[in-house]
């Protein structure tokens, strides 16, 4: 007799899919799998994936599309943050988890389950990013965390597992990476990745092609128009934010724009060798930083910058409705009122470079700038600064040598 319902934030990889078999098995209860599409279609086929999971022995297995909330609500604030954990890491799958945890706590409510499993490992991070989002949104539900448990001990284990009981997973022995992907990117590791002195084989990549291919396209100038902070359109095309990601990962990911190779630090401890590409959010990112510059003022741009390391900080380690992040989006929200305007961007050979930029509401005073003929800056009165901004220097630099004569 069945124990109660399980409600699995599904994928159709190697560990969510062997999670239905075992979760079965060992809790005795009925799953029902959820896949939250956030933009991963573009690799995968959710139909043959959502079927697979009732085939594996799921009650119930859904999909459901959330990438227009996903876009708005997630990516949205990220790229007006410049989100950037350890300012290299775009915050791929950061972003999705708070909004799958968000609709796995919704249908566990709507079917009345108590339980709520995901796929993640124990010394991962998504699994900090799950339960904490859970807990912020329904405590009293209890989280199931499989892989942390079963004495499969490696991929290659759970691979003969899946194997003696006829379910289809998408690794192999061969190709054993781990990857998650959503419509900002994807996220890559595991085999041959976790040495840090091997260079990705190029198979880990399916979204970027390699930059220094004798085929390799010519630079591309591509103008990316903003509108409150947000980007509006490419080559002044209008379109969906939704739409505007794929098509500006199509855009860059054949220049090799957007691959990322780092060693990052993990919120429990160790430090993990990840591969990442992210064309169309990284050269969004480069715009926007580049659109900044020319409408922020000076103290709040700087001041802008730490906080954006900071909400990356708290995206990563999973505290997306933390009363500290809830508190920077307002902040984060009220610099981009003036951050309208156009950016060209040059794509050439892994290289996404600002070229250009114009806004209506840009602080850049060419007569106070240039150097020509033109200037209108009063140059005589920085003498007066200098004496005011340097006096402390002065009285220290003073002070110091009468110590030392002494």
């Amino acid at each position: 007799m069945s124990k109660g319902i399980c409600i699995l934030a599904y994928s159709g990889g190697l560990d969510t899919s062997v999670c239905i078999r075992w979760i079965i098995e060992n809790y005795h209860l009925d799953v029902i799998a959820c896949v939250v599409d956030v933009g991963q279609e573009q690799d995968e086929d959710l139909d043959a994936i959502q079927k697979k999971a009732l085939q594996i022995g799921a009650v119930e297995s859904l999909v459901l599309d959330v990438k227009d909330e996903f876009a708005h609500e997630y990516v949205a604030l990220s790229l007006m943050t410049n989100g950037m954990y350890e300012n290299k890491y775009p915050l791929v799958s950061a972003l999705s988890r708070p909004l799958i945890s968000k609709r796995l706590v919704a249908l566990a409510q709507e079917r009345g389950a108590n339980y709520i499993a995901h796929g993640c490992t124990g010394k991962g991070n998504d699994q900090v990013r799950f339960e904490t989002s859970i807990a912020a949104l329904d405590p009293s539900l209890t989280i199931l965390g499989p892989v942390r448990e079963w004495d499969l001990t490696s991929r290659e284990a759970e691979m003969d597992y899946a194997e003696k009981h006829g379910i289809p997973v998408p690794t192999t022995k061969k190709k054993p990476y781990s990857v998650d992907d959503n419509m900002v990117g994807r996220a890559i590791e595991c085999g041959v990745l976790e040495d840090p002195n091997t260079a990705p084989p190029e198979d880990v990549y399916t979204i970027t092609q390699d930059p220094k291919r004798a085929d390799a396209p010519d630079e591309e100038l591509v103008t990316i128009s903003f509108e409150g902070g947000l980007p509006t359109a490419i080559n002044g095309e209008k379109m969906s934010l939704v739409d505007l990601l794929v098509k500006l990962n199509l855009i860059a990911g054949p220049h090799g724009v957007g691959r990322i190779d780092m060693v990052e630090n993990r919120l429990i401890g160790v430090k993990s060798r990840e591969i990442y590409e992210a064309p169309g959010m990284m050269a969004l990112i480069t715009a926007h930083k580049s659109l900044e510059e020319l409408t922020l003022e000076r103290e709040t741009m700087h001041f802008k910058l730490g906080l954006e390391q900071e909400w990356s900080r708290l995206v990563y380690f999973g505290k997306w409705f933390s009363p500290l992040k809830q508190a920077i989006d307002a902040f984060i929200a009220s610099t981009q009122t003036f951050v309208t305007g156009d950016v060209r961007l040059s794509l050439y050979r892994g290289n996404c470079v600002t070229v250009g930029r114009t806004s209506p509401y840009s602080l850049y005073d060419f007569g106070l700038a240039t150097y020509d003929s033109a200037d209108q800056f009063n140059h005589k009165a920085a003498k007066g600064f200098m004496e005011l901004y340097s006096l402390p220097i002065r009285v220290w630099a003073q002070m110091q040598s009468g110590l030392h004569d002494s």
